[in-house]
């Protein structure tokens, strides 16, 4: 029998005492949560659209000021896009807030789904939020397994078994997850899975002294639980850009991304050189304004960002003037925000 087998053999065979354990913490213990403490099946599906790939702590401030100005299904079905981006603005991932914005037309004034399979059927939708929407919001006993599960059971079992990412690993241990899942509380386990990863159970110093299901950790026992799980590494790429800051008569000159793009569909962006028409080494050798980095998935990009003079000829597609004025009621992306709010700010240009 291989080390992988024992683990979850012995791991299952005390899942009444764990399920216990991990139960008892997670109410005793849990972080208060708005989404928890006055819970409700649209403010589960907003929070865990918002929770993909973002900390609890940068949510909390998103949605607050989201369920304040669209508190329902009906509400946000009927707002424009460009609001709903405004309120995303920041949070990255703007696929996510269309996704719910369709959802949501799709939903109000029909009853909800109230299982996975009917979620998945909606935007946005994949397995792992299928699986938390319908377990919290509705009951159905279906564990979800995200970084966080796997890096708990492999932990728990000692599995040394390598993975080639996270979405071959979670699949790994579904099964697991499943067999250790609470049918009675379903909902309360899968949160608690996911605060206990998020909270003790750390991938760096993990807090094992006070894990409240430490007694059924062979990884913890055998000290090494830093070793679980084993995902192989991706390389970093690293990019640079080259960006203009360019004024003229109190506007700012903006890259407005068509509605068709993949990512960053009609947000406004710090041009390119390129897409201003420009040489991006002649660019470069302006006055520097700032200098940005910033990490997106295996990304590591360098963005330098250049006063340059207005493009000459007739302005290039895509591209517009905002008024400085009007720079807060338009829909830019969160580092674009940042960027052009720093800059005015010091005066720097």
């Amino acid at each position: 029998m291989t080390r992988k087998t024992s683990g979850r053999r012995a791991l299952a065979a005390r899942r009444a005492g764990f399920r216990k354990a991990l139960l008892a913490w997670y109410r005793a213990s849990r972080r208060r949560l708005p989404w928890r403490e006055a819970p409700s099946a649209y403010g589960t599906v907003v929070s865990e659209f918002m929770l993909q790939q973002t900390q609890v702590a940068t949510v909390l401030p998103y949605f607050a000021r989201w369920m304040e100005a669209l508190p329902g299904f009906a509400a946000l079905a009927s707002a424009r896009e460009e609001a709903v981006l405004r309120l995303w603005e920041g949070l990255g991932y703007y696929s996510r807030a269309r996704n719910l914005h369709r959802l949501a037309r799709e939903v109000a004034g029909r009853a909800l789904p109230t299982s996975a399979a009917g979620w998945e059927e909606l935007p946005g939708v994949g397995p792992y939020t299928a699986a938390a929407i319908a377990s919290i919001a509705f009951g159905e006993p279906l564990a979800c397994v995200d970084g966080n599960v796997v890096r708990i059971l492999a932990r728990l079992t000692r599995d040394g078994t390598p993975h080639r990412d996270g979405g071959t690993a979670s699949r790994a241990f579904a099964p697991l997850a499943q067999e250790l899942l609470n049918p009675s509380a379903p909902g309360d386990h899968n949160q608690a899975m996911m605060e206990l990863g998020a909270t003790v159970c750390l991938r760096r110093r993990p807090a094992c002294l006070v894990c409240p299901v430490g007694d059924f950790c062979a990884a913890g026992k055998a000290g090494d639980p830093e070793a679980y799980p084993r995902l192989e590494a991706r390389p970093t790429e690293r990019r640079t850009v080259v960006r203009v800051w360019c004024e003229r008569d109190g506007a700012l000159l903006l890259h407005l991304n068509p509605k068709g793009a993949r990512r960053l569909a009609d947000l406004h962006e710090l041009p390119t050189a390129e897409q201003a028409g420009l040489d991006p080494d002649q660019v470069s050798q302006g006055p520097l304004v700032a200098r940005k980095s910033r990490s997106i998935t295996r990304f590591r990009i360098t963005e330098s960002i250049h006063a340059a003079a207005p493009p000459p000829g007739k302005d290039r597609p895509g591209l517009v003037w905002v008024r400085l004025e009007s720079l807060g009621s338009v829909a830019l992306s969160g580092p674009h925000r940042r960027w052009t709010t720093d800059i005015l700010g010091r005066g720097k240009r």
